[in-house]
């Protein structure tokens, strides 16, 4: 299989300042493509569905008592990388113009019209895309959020926008797979897998995330329903035939309804006027308006008046997933930035040698890598641990869009004037990028919103309760990648509100320490050991100190110290992601891995949040710049994996490669 992404990684010799692009594999346009992908029938209500383009059926996913050459079942990655893999082969590089709509040339190119590239959506919808959005209990692929966070991943390094069309579309369908009785949940997925696209009808002109001011009404009459309200902005409202609405059902009731458009009255509701936006341009954001709208009283999603908890527990998943677009936003902005800097020559040389350049390129991979370690394992979180989603999914929505901002500021340091340009390098995709990214630290909560929850919760975690015995063994189900998370079988009740004092990551810092430090004497690289005591130190002071503030304003869960105390705990659970990374993958993964060089740079790159006269240790980035250049020149995601030294035989299983 041909692939972009580091799940099939080669390892040439440092290619140190040569042309980068020298060991790029060929992509192919993906209408041209041989590919296994699942057909789907185009939506009548989508207006950008067209013929399919593979009539092949999707690949299944590898049996788990499959083996590998020389490597035992549970030592390889999890299904989730393969399938990633796929897609991104699929989907071709979007460097090369003859990628089709997912190169940046087509992509660009639409968004001056304010569209998206011909052929786009039939391309993911022929790879089988909407079935990741499908639980496969309901006849779709959607086994683990792992799954679905990498392909969205892979889509979103090329367009955030087509992603955020699906990602609307599964923060509407969620609540169904969560709480819905046989019929709506056979008749969303049927729909789904068709192509119906579904929308989340939540927010209100004059409410905004106040959504206790909701004044959409759905009256009860008998055996129906009697919807009025509008609600505004919402993604894909013109083009989606599901609306999942929330609605007030009672006095002080609110409920999420399934609206099927197909069922109502047409002179009952209505669209609204497409909303102009900075980013995302080609995107269906407008609003939809119900009149007197009858429909079935059993088109309540689960128990009548429960819609707000319902939605809380739905943003934990969706929460979660939009980390995906910021992980891939990041991945794209710094192959931009790379391949720019060791193109263009100044003072006789290319620019990546100038120290400010390196400085920029270095910390935005760092960054990546970090924003691996804290999304991967909260996207497992939702099979392996869902009752801990209220908080680690807060923390995620928060760090990992913050990351990525940083990141895309960073690269248009990199890119000074042509960053700026609608042409140029990579056909001025990176402005584009920019303005669309935007979004992530809006969308389910904004990064205020996410960090109030961190906060509300931060009394109660201070003081854990007693352990269960299971911290271990959950532990290494959310950080090790050759594991695979238990298949989703979608169940509201096992979502809470709160974590209720459980934090494991968080919590057994001084234990986590501790076996990082043996680790790292018995098996990393030379020098990795002592700057690793040191900086834990750091960072127990640190962590002390925030205690500390926790104590003594045990009441403050809103000002604006609070906030900062919040913030300051979203980066002691990202340093300590990383140590349980390596920790759980390093036997496996071995080489510049186990060395643990990266680790201690990742440790220090955070540690730089609240301490920024840190400074990165200069003779371990070697093994980083390493993984970069050949990441670069071989036009392969950026990630932990590129520090693996061994063929891909090792980590797939036969049929995945």
């Amino acid at each position: 299989m041909d692939s972009k992404v580091p799940a099939h990684p080669v390892h040439p010799a440092r290619p140190g300042h040569s042309a980068p692009g020298a060991h790029a594999e060929s992509s192919v346009h993906p209408a041209h493509s041989v590919h296994p992908g699942h057909s789907e029938n185009p939506s009548s209500e989508n207006p950008a569905a067209e013929t399919p383009l593979s009539e092949s059926p999707a690949p299944e996913q590898p049996a788990s008592g499959g083996s590998a050459p020389g490597l035992p079942p549970r030592e390889r990655l999890a299904p989730a990388h393969r399938i990633a893999a796929d897609l991104d082969g699929y989907l071709g590089d979007p460097m090369d113009d003859g990628a089709g709509p997912f190169s940046y040339k087509a992509i660009v190119e639409a968004e001056e019209r304010d569209e998206l590239p011909p052929g786009a959506v039939d391309a993911v919808r022929a790879w089988g895309f909407p079935k990741y959005l499908v639980p496969s209990g309901l006849g779709g692929r959607l086994t683990t959020l792992e799954e679905l966070f990498f392909v969205t991943r892979g889509i979103s390094r090329r367009s955030v926008t087509v992603a955020v069309m699906y990602g609307s579309g599964l923060l509407a369908v969620n609540p169904v797979w969560l709480w819905g009785d046989a019929w709506q949940r056979r008749t969303v997925a049927d729909g789904v897998l068709r192509g119906d696209l579904a929308c989340f009808g939540v927010s209100e002109a004059d409410h905004g995330s106040d959504v206790m001011a909701s004044e959409s009404e759905a009256d009860i009459q008998g055996d129906e329903l009697v919807l009025t309200g509008v609600k505004w902005p919402v993604g894909n409202a013109t083009r989606g035939r599901f609306v999942t609405t929330y609605a007030k059902t009672g006095p002080r009731d609110f409920s999420l309804i399934l609206v099927d458009k197909r069922e109502l009255d047409p002179a009952a509701w209505s669209t609204l006027p497409p909303v102009r936006t900075v980013g995302l341009r080609g995107h269906d954001l407008s609003g939809v308006a119900f009149s007197g709208a009858r429909l079935p009283a059993e088109r309540v999603i689960g128990r009548r008046g429960s819609g707000l908890v319902q939605t809380l527990k739905t943003l934990q998943i969706t929460r979660t997933a939009i980390a995906a677009l910021s992980v891939g936003t990041m991945d794209a902005v710094v192959r931009i930035g790379m391949e720019y800097a060791r193109q263009r020559t100044l003072y006789g040389s290319d620019i990546y040698r100038i120290p400010v350049i390196r400085d920029h390129l270095v910390k935005a991979h760092l960054d990546l890598l970090i924003a691996e370690c804290v999304a991967i394992p909260v996207a497992r979180c939702l099979t392996v641990a869902p009752g801990r989603l209220s908080l680690w999914s807060s923390i995620v929505k928060y760090f990992v869009p913050v990351l990525g901002e940083e990141v895309v500021a960073s690269i248009g340091t990199v890119l000074a004037a042509r960053g700026y340009l609608r042409e140029g390098v990579a056909h001025g995709v990176f402005q584009k990028l920019q303005r669309d990214h935007a979004i992530a630290s809006i969308f389910e909560g904004t990064t205020h919103v996410n960090l109030a929850n961190v906060a509300g919760q931060l009394p109660f975690l201070i003081d854990p309760p007693a352990e269960t015995g299971r911290e271990d063994e959950l532990l290494a189900d959310l950080f090790g990648w050759t594991r695979t998370p238990p298949a989703w079988e979608p169940d509201g009740r096992l979502l809470q509100l709160t974590n209720e004092g459980r934090d494991e990551i968080g919590q057994r810092f001084e234990e986590i320490s501790e076996e990082v430090l043996a680790a790292a004497n018995a098996h990393a690289a030379p020098g990795v050991a002592a700057e690793l005591k040191d900086l834990l130190s750091a960072i127990g002071t640190l962590r002390a100190r925030i205690e500390e503030g926790i104590r003594a304003n045990e009441g403050d869960t809103s000002s604006v110290a609070a906030l900062t105390r919040a913030k300051r705990y979203c980066e002691l659970h990202a340093m300590t992601s990383c140590m349980l990374t390596w920790l759980h993958n390093r036997q496996v993964f071995g080489g510049a891995f186990e060395d643990g060089q990266w680790l201690v740079l990742c440790l220090q790159r955070l540690l730089q949040r609240a301490q920024p006269d840190t400074v990165l240790s200069e003779d371990l980035l070697p093994p980083l710049e390493d993984a970069m250049f050949r990441g670069e020149g071989e036009r392969r995601w950026f990630s932990l994996l590129s520090l693996c030294p061994f063929p891909p035989s090792r980590l797939l299983s036969p049929e995945d490669g």
